[in-house]
């Protein structure tokens, strides 16, 4: 019996350039690990690369003036309204220096206990402590300090609060979990939210909104020789520098494309490319959940589309072949997994299995390898997720 399955390696390549060619510098490194470890490159191995160096390469960027020039075409006069920003300074620092300089006045409502994705203000223990009841309760920043005067976050040691009141150039700050709270200052909204943006919108102009834009309506094309992304705006963008913000990359369909070709062509096998953002999965301890982009996965070739078709291996090991033992349970077990269902959605035997895109369960994982520090591997190689234990 074969002793290994699937594995996951990270790649290094060289620091990644604006104008460098990417999909050449990937399938060059690709083939100097085969080299180096004297492997090869087979039918339905995985290709990840992080969308850092993908829009790195594209340059595809945006300063605080170029962003600013969107909002004020967006907000001419007025104040404005910035609802449930998450609090990062990577992720919305130069976003709301931008936002500040374009508009007459600011407003800005964030969500309590937490953010969209987990970052705490104060626990939920607090909360109750307090006698409070997030659906209902509203509260400036003044009454909040009065209840909770230790603002400072957990991990960070910042205290968002002040932050972004700076940052807002002395925004008010609202804190309240109904989205239709910022209309009594304001009918003209920022919608900042990440993966609740649609609903929060509708609720919005429900109530009676004016004008509402979300991040994903900002920079859609190029401003004063900006980058941009047709489809997400400002949404996965990254601090890059304190006047300048890396977009999520755009053109990636055409991007995975290209790798796949160049690496048939060099190496004869057809594999599977994806581009990766943040992982989909929560720290248990931190209560942080990490999908802070728009997608796991901006884009990928067409054999990654769909969820995993697996079988539970321990729930058939422990009914149907729980009388068998050694080679006989292993050949059995063998033999049920050749002839399984091409659709197994809603069995019985499924039951436990992890019922997620195979985009988000690969980038996921792809996140983990190469993660966001100095490991210099923004290319994943993943061989044998397609496998399962009859593969021999």
């Amino acid at each position: 019996m074969r002793t290994f399955g699937t594995q996951a390696i990270g790649i290094r390549t060289p620091i990644i350039h604006q104008g460098d060619n990417l999909p050449e510098i990937i399938t060059n490194a690709i083939i100097e690990h085969t080299k180096e470890t004297n492997t090869t490159i087979c039918d339905h191995d995985i290709i990840g690369i992080t969308e850092a160096v993908v829009a790195r390469a594209q340059g595809n960027y945006a300063t605080v003036a170029q962003i600013a020039a969107d909002i004020k075409t967006k907000f001419p006069t007025g104040p404005v309204g910035i609802v449930f920003p998450i609090l990062s300074r990577n992720r919305f620092s130069i976003l709301l220096k931008a936002i500040a300089t374009a508009v007459d006045e600011l407003y800005i409502q964030l969500s309590y206990p937490t953010d969209e994705v987990g970052n705490h203000i104060i626990s939920t223990e607090q909360i109750y402590e307090a006698n409070i009841n997030p659906h209902k309760d509203v509260f400036t920043e003044q009454e909040f300090r009065q209840l909770f005067p230790d603002l400072k976050h957990k991990f960070t040691a910042i205290d968002y609060l002040e932050l972004y009141r700076n940052l807002g150039n002395q925004a008010k700050i609202i804190l309240a979990n109904d989205p239709c709270e910022i209309l009594k200052y304001t009918k003209k909204i920022i919608v900042a939210d990440i993966h609740t943006r649609t609903k929060t919108k509708q609720r919005l102009l429900t109530a009676g909104a004016g004008t509402v834009y979300g991040l994903e309506d900002i920079l859609t094309q190029s401003i004063n020789n900006s980058g941009y992304n047709q489809t997400y705006g400002l949404l996965g963008s990254n601090k890059a520098s304190e006047d300048k913000v890396k977009l999520f990359p755009h053109s990636c369909e055409e991007f995975v494309t290209k790798v796949q070709t160049l690496i048939y062509e060099k190496t004869g096998a057809k594999i599977e490319v994806l581009i990766y953002g943040d992982g989909a999965f929560k720290d248990p301890v931190g209560k942080i959940w990490e999908l802070a982009d728009p997608v796991v996965s901006p884009a990928f070739t067409n054999g990654l589309l769909g969820l995993p078709n697996e079988l539970k291996l321990k729930y058939i090991a422990d009914t149907e072949f729980a009388h068998k033992r050694g080679t006989e349970a292993r050949e059995a077990i063998i033999e049920r997994i050749r002839q399984k269902q091409k659709n197994l959605i809603g069995k019985e035997e499924t039951e436990g299995t992890t019922p997620r895109r195979l985009t988000d369960l690969i980038g996921s994982l792809c996140d983990l390898i190469s993660g966001s520090g100095d490991k210099g591997t923004p290319i994943i190689l993943i061989k044998g997720y397609f496998d399962n234990y009859a593969c021999e």
